[in-house]
């Protein structure tokens, strides 16, 4: 109220209340995030979202033909420990990982950092100083681009305390905070954006049947879609807006078929124009104008076992547990549907959908990710149900409103309090459960002891060090000495009998077990144990012991040690540890198998494999 007073002193205007919590959140946003710039801000994920730029515009490989420069860059600045974010094609050719989306809105910035970079003589390489700075300026510029677009939405809806209200508790109430602020370079804050441009432009469309909307609704359609094409579902919100009965269903096929084919046929070819530069490079990578890059079997959509419980309320990254205003959110669901049936389905279907699609991906925790990460990209929809709850409640006296309002600060204190613990590694990212999650409720410091109930590291760089085994029992799952049974593989000597790996047989001793016969927890160590006996004369390729879990579309979590003797023509014992990975069903099979790809042959014998379940109650809560 004072700065609108003071600045209708000076003015002789009014400024309403959300256009200074808009301006409070620009400048906040802009200092907050260009005074975190750090070193690699180009990195992991974002370095995939990237890469186009520098391969097109540095290195002279539009179709990253060649990937020597890339590892030149990672092995000098280490931006990520594998270079996921390249995959190949049917023939072993690399290729990108993922799509081109972001790296349109970088391309100004990029191009501007060059010039930068050249006019302070510093290093024109996509990566140095000025190429981190610009990256950041320009998610910040879509940041606040986003808010303002849902600004103007809202303001359709509410009146401008109700919007400054909404905004502010937005921005400062939920994970919005962690993700559009310090990590803005990811997907979220530029689907946020897109979600907000095309809900205005829908509600502008439908007051003003104007077909420059249908475009800019149509080249923001296929922009999101080449950012992340799962969010392809918010064109659900243009072609149900206004729907709520099947005679209004019928009217909006016949608006938009019938009267505005022309424009609606328009924004289509708006759209394919928009994305053929990415159709084209698919097809002659693969040969088809489609591509799923996404062929982990280990990871994928499971649309008919959502994780809807584990994104609401796991310790590990639950919605509900680190974002707990949202709770409004859902009851504005119930009074937008009593004031604005109208406009209530499609926004409610949009995130119903929306959330199912999020709560089926198999990681369902999103990475390093502040409670549910993705569903940032619904907000600018859920605002609008909010603004019911924040309309209704300010209209209320008495004691129920102080409550609520009690209630919502507590809720915006504890999101801030716990997104200060992020920042400063006491809420780990990946790792927090039940337990661990108590522990630390409010502290301001953690011990090496508060740690130890954390879930289980699992090293990035691929590395399994079994380094705790006193935390864990084990249990002997399997094991042969060969003394028993008749195979032409089985051989004996002075000592007894042996299994043998034939010359020419590049496969043996492979066997199965279902994830749920190892152990009902989140993960198991396995080891294998053997004994194995090199002839003198042995010349080829040392053999492997491989582990790694499968299911009916293929393997994931692969590895392999190498049995290289000491000496050869005496028995050595061999151990190889592996660290179950995040599995996408219990039903998936630990399969382990040696490899002898000189198809020389070898003795193998006391062939053991133990399962090392962890004492204490260990959950991906």
């Amino acid at each position: 109220s004072h700065v609108s007073n003071y600045y209708k002193m000076f003015t002789g205007k009014k400024i309403g209340l959300s256009k200074i919590v808009l301006l409070l959140i620009s400048v906040f946003l802009l200092t907050y995030r260009m005074t975190n710039v750090v070193e690699k801000e180009i990195s992991w994920d974002v370095l995939g979202y990237y890469l186009y730029l520098p391969a097109t515009f540095i290195h002279d490989d539009p179709g990253l033909s060649n990937v020597d420069w890339l590892q030149k860059v990672n092995a000098e600045k280490q931006l990520t420990g594998t270079l996921y974010m390249v995959s190949s094609n049917d023939k072993g050719e690399p290729m990108y990982f993922f799509l081109s989306g972001w790296s349109y809105f970088y391309w100004p910035f990029f191009l501007l950092a060059c010039l930068v970079a050249k006019i302070a003589n510093m290093p024109v390489d996509g990566f140095s100083p000025p190429f981190q700075y610009m990256m950041v300026l320009g998610a910040t510029f879509y940041t606040i681009t986003g808010i303002v677009f849902l600004r103007k939405i809202l303001k359709t809806f509410f009146s401008e305390p109700v919007v400054g209200v909404v905004l502010f508790i937005l921005v400062f109430g939920t994970n919005y905070i962690q993700h559009l602020t310090i990590k803005n370079l990811e997907t979220v804050n530029l689907l946020f954006m897109l979600v907000s441009i095309i809900t205005w432009y829908t509600i502008c469309w439908h007051k003003n049947q104007k077909n420059k909307y249908l475009l800019i609704m149509g080249a923001s359609i296929t922009l999101t879609a080449l950012v992340k094409p799962s969010e392809v579902f918010i064109v659900l919100i243009p072609l149900l807006w206004g729907v709520y009965s099947f005679e209004t269903f019928k009217a909006k096929i016949v608006l938009i078929f019938g009267k505005h084919i022309l424009g609606v046929f328009s924004a289509i070819i708006l759209g394919v124009v928009i994305a053929s530069p990415q159709l084209i490079y698919w097809y002659s990578k693969t040969g088809h104008f489609i591509h799923d890059s996404y062929q982990n079997p280990g990871v994928g959509l499971d649309f008919f076992s959502p994780h809807i419980i584990n994104v609401l309320f796991s310790y590990r990254k639950g919605w509900l547990i680190y974002t707990p205003i949202m709770i409004f959110f859902f009851i504005g669901f119930y009074l937008f549907y009593k004031e604005n049936r109208k406009l209530f389905w499609a926004c409610f279907l949009y995130v119903v959908i929306s959330f199912w699609v999020i709560s089926s991906w198999t990681e369902w925790w999103y990475g390093a990710a502040y409670s549910c990460r993705p569903m940032i990209t619904t907000y600018p929809i859920m605002a609008i149900a909010f603004g019911y709850f924040v309309q209704t409640v300010s209209s209320k006296k008495g004691l129920l409103k102080s409550f609520v309002y009690t209630i919502g600060v507590l809720f915006i204190l504890l999101n801030q309090f716990q997104w200060w613990q992020v920042k400063n590694y006491m809420l780990d990212l990946y790792r927090t459960n039940e337990a661990y999650y108590w522990r630390v409720f409010l502290k301001t410091q953690v011990t090496e002891e508060d740690k130890e109930l954390l879930m289980v590291n699992r090293d990035f760089s691929g590395e399994m060090n079994f380094t705790d085994k006193h935390r864990y029992y084990q249990k002997l799952i399997h094991e042969i000495n060969f003394e028993e049974g008749d195979s032409e593989n089985i051989l004996g000597d002075e000592n007894g009998k042996f299994y043998h790996l034939k010359p020419n047989e590049e496969f043996g001793l492979s066997f199965k077990h279902p994830f749920s016969d190892l152990t009902c927890k989140d993960h198991a160590w396995v080891a294998i144990e053997l004994d194995a006996k090199f002839d003198t004369d042995f010349d080829g390729e040392f053999p492997f012991v491989v582990c790694a879990m499968t299911r009916k579309n293929g393997t994931y979590a692969y590895k392999t040690k190498r049995l290289v003797p000491n000496e050869k023509g005496k028995w050595e014992t061999f151990t190889f540890e592996y660290l179950t990975p995040e599995i996408r069903s219990v039903k998936d099979r630990l399969h382990y198998y040696i490899w002898d790809p000189s198809k020389h042959g070898f003795a193998i014998d006391n062939y053991r494999v133990k399962v090392y379940e962890r004492k204490e109650c260990m959950t991906c809560n």
